[in-house]
């Protein structure tokens, strides 16, 4: 089993759940920095994993996909220059912890996470993808797994219809139908989540929708006599939409599998890490533990 983690998901809860007045000597925020190393550490001790690769958003407003639609993720803030530094020190937490870490500039972490998982498969390891964002979830095959760490908990690929509604190949579907608000994805007008799933329930892929609009109204739902003129009128915006939700699963990564294979962490430099950032003890010990850990 090879592990690959969202890393943005849990950098963001931890600037968001952590108390803001945590900070180093010279009065910079560190709430992020240490909820996340606490979360690193947290994972590594309870699964010590032989493979292991966390995956950064380089930017959090550039990607490919902006150059196809200005728009895409055109709703959220910029992220403020405290959080951007310490994204920057939960990067150099990552190596100096022994782990590989990886960003890019064209692609989102996501696109990473999905190289991996293809990787893995080339090779016949499974893959455990550690996130909150049900984008990954299309990502799993039979033997692969999504996990909501210190969350939901572990969710396998015959359990994500009854958490997300449709079966893990179709949600890129599910998402340009019922569009996305959180990436600022609209998707189709006037087709919301319980229509997307009916109609992937039914047809059982957004071309095969497409391809039997004249059945359309036959589903079960309402407003289904004029649901084929919406979707044949919104094509575009479909089409538009199933670029951006999908991933890019061949991410130019240069060696993965020596790469996602776990080193011993370099103490000093986390400790170097630790004084800047004014963080005590207790982090320090769990570093020291996962040492002893990577020596067996």
């Amino acid at each position: 089993m090879q592990y690959l983690i969202d890393a943005s998901v849990y950098v963001f809860r931890a600037y968001y759940s952590m108390p803001d007045d945590m900070v180093d000597g010279e009065g910079n925020p560190i709430n992020a920095l240490y909820g996340y190393c606490r979360f690193l550490g947290d994972f590594m001790e309870q699964v010590n994993p032989e493979y292991v690769a966390v995956l950064f958003d380089e930017s959090l407003s550039k990607s490919f996909r902006t150059e196809i639609y200005p728009e895409y993720k055109a709703n959220r803030d910029p992220a403020p220059p405290e959080l951007k530094r310490q994204f920057e020190q939960c990067r150099r937490f990552t190596r100096a912890l022994g782990v590989m870490e990886c960003a890019s500039p064209k692609y989102e972490a996501d696109d990473l996470i999905g190289t991996l998982v293809e990787y893995g498969r080339s090779v016949n390891r499974p893959s455990t993808i550690i996130t909150r964002d049900k984008d990954l979830a299309q990502l799993l095959r039979k033997d692969d797994v999504f996990w909501d760490f210190a969350g939901k908990g572990k969710l396998g690929y015959e359990r994500i219809p009854e958490v997300f509604g449709v079966w893990p190949e179709q949600i890129a579907d599910f998402l340009a139908l019922a569009g996305d608000a959180v990436d600022n994805i609209k998707g189709v007008p006037g087709v919301g989540k319980k229509t997307a799933t009916v109609l992937l329930q039914r047809f059982g892929s957004l071309e095969a929708i497409y391809d039997n609009l004249d059945k359309v109204h036959e589903v079960n739902i309402r407003g289904a006599k004029t649901l084929a003129e919406k979707l044949e009128t919104h094509k575009d915006d479909a089409m538009l939409a199933r670029k951006l939700t999908g991933l890019v699963c061949d991410v130019p990564i240069e060696d993965p599998e020596t790469s996602m294979q776990r080193s011993a962490p370099d103490l000093g430099d986390i400790n170097a890490l630790f004084d800047e950032a004014n963080i005590g003890t207790a982090l320090r010990r769990q570093a020291e533990r996962i040492a002893d850990l990577s020596r067996y």
